[in-house]
């Protein structure tokens, strides 16, 4: 099992753009840094990201991030030497796109495993891209495929594109999306492990577009949603942080189930409902949610 971190907002960088790799140093408000060297990176400028990655990495561990790298798919024939380019101390997780299947996930694994023993590093984490029909079918068994596997993400435009459709056409309630992402989010909650919602498909800037979404996938059970654009990230960390409404339910959750206890009791009620173990590790949960990231602020 990987160490769990918070995983609000994933911001995808360019790995051929250094301008833009300079500039996500500075984004301290994003939960993690994706270094893109598959659908950003043309071509002609693999070679290029390989090595601008690389060097980045260290910058952002520096700077205190938490780094992803999305290397080509295992279809492209780029993957192994990707991963023989950047995989090195300060890597947190590779991103597998086109992830359809758990021998994708295996074929991955195997390639960090000889990369990791040869350089002497601790093993890497693994966030499977969900892009396709297959693979949100197989969902379950990519998110069971290996102990690396610390998140399911899902990206849907590529999705639409698996099916005909076009992003472009995507309806205002977002019907198409539904089935897939509730398939995600069982398969991450069976696993234990997070479910990330797709980038935003509307205007970049439709900020309120933005957090209509991921407020769709905050209800769904997502934990966290993935961006292109720095702006983006606010926006999510805000849905996906609780608010002070939230947290104050939660702290009186928790004072009246533990005097409950302390009376002998089995169960209290808050605001004339129910509170139960499960009510109160709930809220538990959130509470703690709260204070990993008044820590992490604080450092």
């Amino acid at each position: 099992m990987m160490r769990r971190v918070i995983l609000r907002s994933l911001l995808f960088v360019p790995g051929n753009n250094w301008r833009l790799i300079e500039s996500a140093k500075r984004i301290a408000e994003a939960d993690a840094i994706i270094l893109d060297m598959e659908d950003a990176v043309p071509i002609d400028d693999k070679e290029t990201a390989r090595w601008f990655v690389r060097d980045a990495i260290r910058e952002l561990k520096d700077a205190g991030h938490f780094v992803a790298v999305r290397v080509n798919s295992i279809s492209s024939n780029l993957m192994e030497d990707d991963l023989r380019v950047v995989v090195q101390e300060g890597v947190d997780a590779v991103m597998l796109p086109k992830a359809e299947s758990r021998d994708d996930v295996l074929a991955l694994e195997g390639m960090l495993s000889r990369e990791e023993k040869a350089k002497g590093l601790e093993p890497i984490g693994i966030i499977p891209l969900i892009e396709s029909a297959r693979g949100v079918l197989n969902a379950n068994e990519i998110a069971l495929a290996s102990e690396r596997v610390m998140a399911l993400a899902f990206g849907a435009a590529d999705y639409l594109r698996d099916l005909g459709r076009s992003y472009f056409a995507l309806s205002p309630e977002e019907y198409e999306l539904l089935f897939p992402r509730v398939q995600i989010v069982l398969a991450a909650r069976n696993a234990d492990i997070y479910a990330i919602d797709t980038p935003y498909l509307g205007l970049i800037i439709d900020l309120e577009g933005l957090a209509k979404e991921a407020r769709i996938a905050l209800n769904l059970g997502f934990k966290g949603k993935m961006c292109i654009h720095p702006s983006h990230v606010k926006v999510i960390n805000e849905v996906f942080t609780p608010s002070e409404k939230e947290v104050e339910l939660a702290k009186k959750i928790v004072s009246a189930y533990e005097e409950a206890i302390k009376q002998g009791l089995g169960a209290s009620s808050v605001e004339g409902r129910m509170v139960d173990k499960a009510t109160y590790d709930q809220a538990k949960q959130l509470l703690a949610l709260v204070d990993a990231l008044v820590k992490r602020k604080a450092r």
